[in-house]
């Protein structure tokens, strides 16, 4: 078995159901998706779109707005996203940085480098390769903890986040033709990266049982 047929099963449970965006991140390719990146650490996404509305019915939801506001501004706003002095902070330093190296959000999303983020404050892989893949369509793989927990419970465990992310980009890459197959169309490489981990996400939350994901439908899928 390798990634592919996680994802062909994924697709055949009817994964995604609820298209929220041709990348599954809603408003894939825009700002705003950065900022989501950083408020979902350790939270859920519905939490993170009430900060980001309270953000945009305050106009701060801008690159250089959110580069010149006190961070003591921000924290309030995005208080249901949690740790939201620690995230404003790192919100107001990563806007500062991508305006003093790239100029524009538009230059930032078609020149960063992963090097680049992971040498931000606050930004780790994860975060990362959210924003590579949703905001700057980059060819990069999200490994989340829904991830690694279904991948464990197929019985496959990693040392690291790399060797995990590039597993799970072999299995696309070697199965190119099947996939353009599969739906039926070609599509760029990082939007089957971007949909296989909203598939992932997807199943996850709808079959989480306390800290265990039920696994077993997605294992009859694989074996049909």
């Amino acid at each position: 078995m390798d990634s592919f047929d996680i994802l062909k099963a994924l697709k055949k449970l009817s994964y995604l159901k609820n298209e929220r965006d041709p990348l599954w991140w809603p408003n894939s390719g825009k700002f705003e998706v950065i900022i989501g990146a950083i408020l979902t650490q350790q939270t859920k996404w519905e939490k993170v779109e009430k900060s980001l509305n309270n953000l945009k019915e305050n106009n701060l939801l801008d690159l250089q707005t959110l580069a010149k506001t006190d961070h003591r501004e921000i924290a309030p706003l995005i208080k249901p996203s949690g740790f939201y002095n620690t995230k404003a902070k790192r919100i107001k330093n990563l806007c500062k940085n991508i305006l003093q190296e790239f100029g524009s959000f538009e230059n930032f999303q078609e020149n960063v480098q992963r090097e680049w983020l992971l040498a931000q404050k606050g930004i780790g892989e994860e975060t990362a390769d959210s924003i590579l893949c949703y905001a700057c369509y980059k060819e990069e793989m999200v490994v989340d903890s829904y991830t690694q927990r279904i991948l464990n419970e197929l019985g496959y465990e990693f040392e690291t986040y790399t060797q995990t992310a590039n597993w799970l980009k072999e299995g696309i890459n070697e199965n190119l033709s099947k996939i353009y197959e599969l739906y039926q169309k070609e599509m760029p490489i990082n939007q089957i990266y971007a949909r296989f981990h909203g598939k992932i996400v997807e199943y996850a939350k709808e079959q989480i049982r306390g800290k265990k994901v039920n696994i077993e439908p997605l294992k009859n899928a694989i074996g049909e």
